[in-house]
């Protein structure tokens, strides 16, 4: 099974059951706003409003998901992926070590065109190859802003 695949049916899977688990709290919350005691009411209200927040941070990761693979298949079409961690050599343990050292060309590219949604989308995925997770997620959500702005024939101000 292709990983995408696997990822894929991994977040099917869990957004299945915080659905589920969104109808039980919302079955309870229900039947907390129905009591006439206060502290009841007030709990049933949470149990409302954490699941609406939970949805809401569920469809905000599945459009990340969705968009940054999207533009993961546009690099990959245009055959702009990082070079080296596209090698079919390169094994899983020293990705990172490779990942480190290509750093600072994708950072100092990045910073060159700050316009350009592909320098930081790769930016994005070498970020992540090294292990740094958050500045990952940060370097993508701007790439996909940038793509969002470019489609829509917006000009980024330096």
């Amino acid at each position: 099974m292709s990983p995408r695949i696997r990822a894929v049916a991994g977040v099917a899977f869990m957004s299945v059951l915080l659905v589920l688990y969104f109808v039980f709290a919302g079955v309870r919350a229900v039947a907390l706003l129905q009591s006439a005691e206060p502290i009841a009411i007030a709990m049933g209200v949470a149990l409302l409003v954490l699941p609406l927040l939970g949805a809401w941070a569920l469809v905000r990761e599945i459009m990340f998901g969705f968009t940054s693979t999207k533009l993961v298949d546009a690099l990959s079409e245009e055959g702009a992926l990082p070079e080296e961690l596209t090698d079919p050599e390169v094994t899983r343990g020293t990705v990172r070590d490779i990942a480190d050292a290509a750093f600072p060309r994708y950072k100092e590219a990045a910073e060159a065109d700050a316009a350009d949604w592909r320098s930081y989308m790769r930016l994005g995925l070498v970020y992540d190859a090294a292990g740094d997770r958050k500045r990952a997620r940060s370097a993508i959500r701007h790439a996909i802003s940038l793509n969002r702005n470019e489609f829509r024939g917006i000009v980024p101000k330096n």
